[in-house]
């Protein structure tokens, strides 16, 4: 067996959105909210809600590294079968006990699936993957912009506790460094003299 994975938004609507999923959704929202216990006995599906009356949970997948052995609760099958879905191919004894994670993982059967069903979960997932990647970029630059920041930071106070008043030329070319020439600046200027050794210095960052 192949699954699907339920973090594709396609695929958690087919899952816990479809006419069969009421048992599924339930024991979800049960295990997830109630810690298991069984407060939700109904639901209606709906596809709209007004925003004002809804609350949110989240789940953060990367904290959660129990095996399939160490399972002991609802809410940590039904979270295992949320991260791990689409690594299985068979269903293990410890989810198929639970009867609505076993519909799931049926629902979830990709061999149960139509073609264009399986063509749109794959385009789905690769747009998930490239949005990641997009925000992983944009964390990375950010991270790398601060650290910019705070390295032209430093490195300023420092210049202008050893020669003084920084000119504003040599201010906004220090500016401009990249981090890698902020870093070396940070151990060449110790070797300075004057403001004359640094412009020399920052000439040779141009070549």
């Amino acid at each position: 067996m192949n699954f699907i994975s339920p973090k594709v938004d396609y695929a958690f609507k087919k899952i816990f959105g479809s006419e069969q999923s009421q048992a599924i959704l339930i024991s979800f929202l049960n295990a997830i909210i109630y810690g298991g216990h069984q407060i939700i006995q109904s639901l209606t599906i709906k596809f709209e809600y007004p925003d004002a009356e809804l609350q949110l949970f989240f789940i953060e997948l990367p904290k959660f590294k129990k095996t399939l052995s160490e399972l002991s609760s609802l809410s940590d099958k039904w979270i295992y079968f949320i991260k791990e879905a689409a690594t299985l191919d068979t269903i293990p004894d410890k989810l198929g006990e639970v009867n609505e994670i076993e519909l799931a993982l049926t629902i979830a059967n990709q061999a149960e699936m139509t073609v264009e069903e399986l063509e749109f979960v794959d385009r789905r997932a690769m747009m998930l993957q490239d949005e990641k990647g997009r925000i992983t970029y944009a964390q990375e630059e950010g991270r790398k912009e601060g650290q910019i920041t705070e390295a032209i930071a430093l490195i300023l106070r420092q210049l202008k506790k050893r020669f003084g008043e920084i000119p504003m030329a040599i201010n906004s070319q220090v500016e401009a460094l990249s981090l890698e020439d902020l870093e070396s600046l940070g151990e060449d200027f110790l070797d300075f003299n004057s403001w004359a050794d640094l412009e020399h210095w920052l000439e040779g960052r141009g070549d």
